[in-house]
Parts: C-alpha cells; structure tokens; sequence
C-alpha cells in the first residue's frame, strides 16, 4: 500500500494538479478573508477571530476534494489499468486506502499554510494573543475529518464512471447534501428533525468548533468516512469479479 500511496502523491506533484489544488485553496481563501468585501472579510470584522475561514472552507473543500479525487479510479478505468492494478499484490482495501490517504495527504498540505491566519490574528489582536485557540484548534481537527469525509465520498465516486466529469458532479452533490443538504431537510422533518439534523456533518463539524472534542461527532466522521470507504471496496470487488 505504501507504494500506490507514493505513486499517487507523486502524481499529484508530478503533474501541475498537486500545485494547483494548493494554489486555489489559498488563493480563493486569501481575497475572501483578507481583500474582499463582505461577511467573511476578518479585517473588517473587528475580532480576531478564525470564524470567518472555518465558515467558508468547508464550502471551497466541496468543489476542490471532488476534483482531486474525480480521477482516482475513473482515470484508471478510462485507461484499462485497473485491471493492472488488481493483479498486484494487493488488496482491494489496500488499493483503496492507497488511493484515499494519496488525496488526503494533498488537501492536508493545503490546510497547513493557514496556520500562518492564527498567529496572525494572534500577533495583531488586542490585547497581543487574544485569540479562542480552544475553539481554533477544535475547528482544525473538525476541518481535518471533514476532509476525509469528503475523500472518502470523492474516492467512491471515481468508480462509477470512467468519465471524471460524472464522477466530480456526483462527488459535488453528495458532499454538498451530507453537508448541508441533512440540515435543510430538518426543518420539515417534524419530530424527527433533531435526528435528520443530526445525519448532516455540518452540525457535527460546528460541534468541534466550539472547542470541545466529543467522541460522538469524531465517531460520526470515522464513521461516515469508513462507510463510503467500505462501498468503494464493495464496487471495486464488483468490477473485479
């Protein structure tokens, strides 16, 4: 598994999708905290605060994730190597951990530069350091299991389809539904609203942002994470016969 990890790692860097998923993520990022106008400006919000990044990088990481991973199996389809790739000494669950923990590792790389957003806000708050860490560390470890959520779902798209444009729609939806879409059906859900919210990571992701680590929305993620990790095994074992 180790070898298809760096072999996917290397293709990301190898080829200009590596720079580029990095570039945009803190680039879209930068003018909407930093220059433009508007609700997620943090200068003009008169706190330091990291509320206004964690709010709007679940929303980017929608439409970046599914991109990274549209090609994950769709591109070993279209090419016929995924028959290749069964032959070698692997399991299908080492093949598909390969593939995840390959794209996990690039979105991660990305998060990291806004490390430099926290002491920033640190170094020119008032008074120096008056910044919630608690809530700000609490949302980066939610930030990190969404982006596995979100990879899993990429990963188990990329099988549907050598096409990656079907695969990145698809991937778009579902992440965009789990995210949010649990949260607006709630509220026609009656009685059962509290549970359908609850369904939605968008709530769980808020929970771990107010600083506390509850073991029921790090659950929630695994969770979700190994369920469409395990549907992805399921269809390659389908394809694989």
């Amino acid at each position: 598994m180790k070898a298809l990890l760096m072999r996917e790692i290397k293709s990301f860097f190898g080829s200009p999708i590596g720079y580029l998923v990095i570039a945009i993520f803190l680039l879209l990022n930068g003018l909407f905290l930093w220059v433009f106008e508007g609700d997620f400006n943090i200068l003009n919000s008169g706190f330091a605060d990291m509320a206004p990044f964690f709010t709007l990088a679940p929303w980017i990481l929608i439409f970046l994730i599914p991109a990274v991973t549209m090609r994950s199996f769709s591109d070993e389809k279209k090419q016929g190597t995924i028959e290749l790739l069964f032959t070698k000494p692997l399991t299908v669950w080492e093949i598909v951990n390969g593939k995840f923990f390959g794209a996990l590792a690039l979105i991660v790389m990305a998060i990291i530069p806004t490390i430099i957003y926290v002491f920033v806000l640190s170094s020119y708050g008032s008074p120096q350091g008056n910044i919630d860490m608690g809530s700000t560390l609490g949302s980066y470890f939610g930030l990190l299991f969404l982006i596995a959520g979100y990879t899993s779902i990429g990963i188990f798209t990329s099988t549907f389809s050598d096409n990656q444009i079907v695969a990145f729609i698809v991937s778009v939806f579902l992440c965009f539904f789990i995210y949010f879409g649990f949260e607006g059906i709630a509220g026609f859900g009656g009685s059962f609203s509290g549970f359908i919210g609850w369904l939605g990571m968008d709530r769980h992701f808020k929970s771990m942002g107010r600083g506390v680590l509850d073991t029921r929305d790090i659950l929630y993620f695994v969770s979700v994470t190994v369920l469409f990790l395990s549907l992805t095994v399921y269809k390659l074992k389908s394809m694989k016969g």
